[in-house]
Order: C-alpha cells, then structure tokens, then sequence
C-alpha cells in the first residue's frame, strides 16, 4: 500500500518549480492555473523571488500548493500514473491538506488556489506582528512539551501546535510565553528548543479569527468525495465525507497538527510507501516516526520518471 503526501509552510525557496516547468507541460498548466485564479504572477515570485515576499503568509501558502500540484500533474498527466490505483490515503500537512484534497478531486485548482490565498492572509491578519510566536522543541516528545507548554504559559496562550515526530515537537502562542517555554525546555528535559522564522502563531486558539474566515469560506464551497480517503490533521484517522472534511479544515486552523500520529495509523493500516510530492521535508519526519516505511520524494521531473517506472 501506498499513500501521496504534501508538505506545508516552510518548504518554499526561491527557484522552487522553475525546471519542472521547463521539463513538464502539465506542470507549467498548473503554474498558469494558479496565476489566472489569483490575477497575481505568483510563478515568478515563486522563480526570481524576492525570498521576503514569497515568504509572506499569503503567497507561501498557494506557491506550496502550486508546486506541489505541478509535480502531481506531470506524475498523472503525462506520466499516466493514476492516484486511485498508485496510492490508498492523501495527507497533507497543514496547509497541504488542500493540496491532497485537491490531487484526490475535492477541489478544483482554482479553488485550491483561492481557499489558500484567503487562508493565508487570514491567519496574517488573526493576530498583530509581534504579538505571537512559534518554536520548534527538539529531542522532546508530545508528553513533555505538553508539560512546557503548560509550565510557560502563565495566564497566557501556549500550547502544541504541529506533533511532528517522536523527537520534533512545534508549540505556538503569545510571544511572552513562547520565550518563557524556550527558556525552561532545557531544563525540563528537551535537548534544544528553536524560535521559527514565522510571521504569525499558527495552529493556536489565537488564529479563531482565521477559523472563523475559512468556516464563512468553505461554507460557500463545494466539496466532492475524494477518490482516496485523507488522513486527517485534526484526528489522525481517514476521512472521505465532504461535510467532515469541511468541518475538519476549519478546526485545523486552530489544532494541532497531529503529523506523528498520522503517519504511524497509516502505517499500521499497511501503508508500506509514502510518496512527497513538492518537498522534502516530510520524509525525514516519516522515517523517524516509522522507519521501516519507505519513503520517496518527488521534486525533479527525473523523480517524478524513477516513479512513474517502479508504478508501471
């Protein structure tokens, strides 16, 4: 058994896409695509940068989307590889949920494309630069940074945002308390902990504005059954209702990510490979978290051929 996954906020980089659009037409349809849908030249952004504007919330998130969706369509359209025959669940993580759902036909890629970018500058906008925080908990597990979270938070929003795997967990908050947990987590036990490069406290009950944007959203939006159930964020667990899902995308912008989990419970429903497509973040996260799985990374169009030949 086998299962696609797609990589969330942080995997973007400046060149991101650019030789798979030279090596793939479907590819460069998708980059089209989602530059008709949003009236922006996102794909130049996402080649030629600046690295602080694709950074930003707002296009990070749709330029993830973009390019994992590029190396999607030159695996299915022109590698004649199908999803419901090559994969038996999609993940996501974060903001990858809409590019699996996507992939699995519960959105169109205009749609897709548009959910994100308002999803974007929602979650900017939930909470004033400065005011909140995220770090990276290393050599910690969910129990103990739990435990952090609790100790720093003092009046204050400090809780676990992304459950990532067995040694990474990412807590998010106020700024006051994140800094509180950074400085007891060595004490407490953990082996290192990281502020994050991020603009804003995702994953926290700080983003119920965003919630609240993408629930009015994703009411007025059609969602389709998707060809191969999702492994949700929220509860780690499949998931094929369109009306759960829709439930389950807004709860996600204020919920932990529960990456670990989902992994391991694909893991033991038999999924033997998990293909990332877009990215390479996610693969290390997998091999911690159930290293008997093999995992495979789909970036380059000769990634995408290597697979097309092992499916074949």
């Amino acid at each position: 058994m086998r299962a696609f996954i797609f990589p969330g906020q942080g995997s973007q980089a400046v060149g991101m896409g650019a030789a798979l659009c030279e090596a793939s037409r479907a590819a460069r349809d998708v980059f089209e695509q989602v530059d008709e849908a949003l009236g922006q030249n996102l794909f130049r952004l996402m080649r030629e940068g600046p690295e602080d504007q694709l950074k930003l919330t707002e296009n990070a998130q749709p330029a993830i989307m973009a390019h994992a969706l590029a190396v999607f369509a030159a695996l299915t359209k022109e590698g004649g590889v199908s999803l419901e025959k090559a994969a038996q669940f999609v993940a996501g993580h974060s903001l990858g949920e809409y590019s699996a759902l996507c992939a699995a036909g519960s959105f169109d890629l205009p749609t897709t494309a548009k959910l994100l970018k308002l999803r974007g500058r929602a979650m900017q906008a939930a909470v004033p630069v400065g005011i909140g925080a995220m770090a990276a908990l290393l050599g910690a597990d969910l129990k103990l940074v739990q435990k952090i979270a609790d100790s720093a938070a003092q009046g204050e929003v400090c809780t676990v945002a992304n459950d990532n795997d067995p040694s990474q967990v990412v807590i998010s908050g106020h700024k006051g308390a994140i800094d509180r947990a950074i400085e007891m987590a060595k004490d407490m036990g953990a082996k290192r902990a990281i502020l994050l490069p991020v603009s804003a406290p995702f994953h926290c009950s700080l983003m119920q504005p965003a919630a609240d944007a993408m629930a009015e959203a994703l009411g007025r939006t059609e969602i389709k059954a998707p060809a191969v159930p999702l492994y949700a964020n929220v509860t780690a667990t499949p998931v094929a209702d369109p009306d759960l899902i829709r439930d389950q995308l807004v709860e996600q912008v204020t919920g932990m990510v529960r990456w670990r989990e989902s992994v391991a419970n694909m893991a033991a429903a038999g999924v033997e490979e998990i293909v990332e497509l877009g990215g390479k973040v996610l693969g290390p996260m997998v091999k911690r978290i159930t290293p008997d799985v093999k995992v495979t990374s789909l970036v380059t169009i000769d990634d995408i051929e290597a697979l097309t030949k092992e499916i074949a």
